[in-house]
């Protein structure tokens, strides 16, 4: 793992989350420092998706008690495109399309207007989505485009904590290695920024990690972190006893 600094990049602390009434996060505590990259599993259901759309701030997610520190400040009272500029990115598991704006567009907004079209061709070309750069984003695109557009506008972005959830969802074994590659390169790789920057990593089923060596991982279960230990021996443990045996495994925290 890598050297931490003194103060944590992100700190969950006592995370309760409710959706329209029906609590869903039941007390998470979870601390990532910059340069660190985290993997969060679990079974459907568990909150995954819930935790990174309320670090990022979607609307419908219910923050009951708890408190969230970025960067030493707190995250819960910025809204969505504070939290963007502050450092937070996210990749959607299904990612939305939107009618008449462009993808250039959306990454150069992405960047805060800070990269040029040449970058953004870089970017294009090394993702293999150049000739969706004119076309509406994500509209009529495939699993796999819809997923490397994604890692497209995160790489112009360049956030220091980029919440990545499922990016082997619905796409194709070489659009994984094409998506995982990209995701080594934004949190571990030489971009335009060399601030060090962090990742939170929802995976079902591990593959991402034969592209992408994470730090640490966690079991999400029953709305609560009950496990975390080396990503590579909680998948182990969960696909030869299920999360229930998981989560009472050697592992697991005190």
């Amino acid at each position: 793992m890598p050297e931490t600094t003194a103060v944590p990049l992100l700190e969950v602390t006592g995370l309760h989350v409710s959706i329209s009434g029906r609590e869903v996060l039941r007390g998470i505590d979870l601390t990532i420092h910059a340069g660190e990259t985290h993997v969060l599993l679990g079974p459907n259901g568990s909150g995954k998706t819930t935790l990174l759309s309320t670090l990022v701030g979607l609307p419908g997610y219910d923050v009951t008690s708890g408190s969230v520190t970025f960067k030493d400040a707190d995250l819960l009272a910025m809204s969505v495109d504070k939290r963007a500029r502050a450092g937070i990115g996210l990749a959607f598991q299904r990612p939305p399309a939107v009618r008449g704006v462009r993808l250039r567009q959306v990454m150069e907004v992405a960047a805060g207007g800070s990269i040029d079209a040449t970058r953004v061709d870089t970017i294009a070309e090394e993702l293999d989505v150049a000739a969706m750069l004119e076309r509406d984003v994500n509209l009529g695109f495939s699993g796999g485009e819809a997923k490397r557009s994604e890692m497209a506008q995160l790489l112009a972005q360049e956030p220091e904590l980029a919440l990545i959830d499922e990016p082997e969802s619905g796409v194709d074994l070489d659009n994984i290695a094409v998506v995982g590659g990209a995701i080594a390169h934004l949190l571990k790789g030489d971009l335009a920024s060399e601030r060090p920057r962090a990742g939170l990593i929802v995976t079902h089923t591990g593959h991402i990690l034969q592209f992408v060596n994470a730090d640490v991982g966690h079991v999400l279960f029953d709305g609560r972190l009950a496990c975390e230990g080396n990503p590579l021996d909680l998948i182990d443990d969960i696909v030869s006893h299920g999360y229930e045996k998981c989560v009472e495994c050697a592992l697991c925290r005190p």
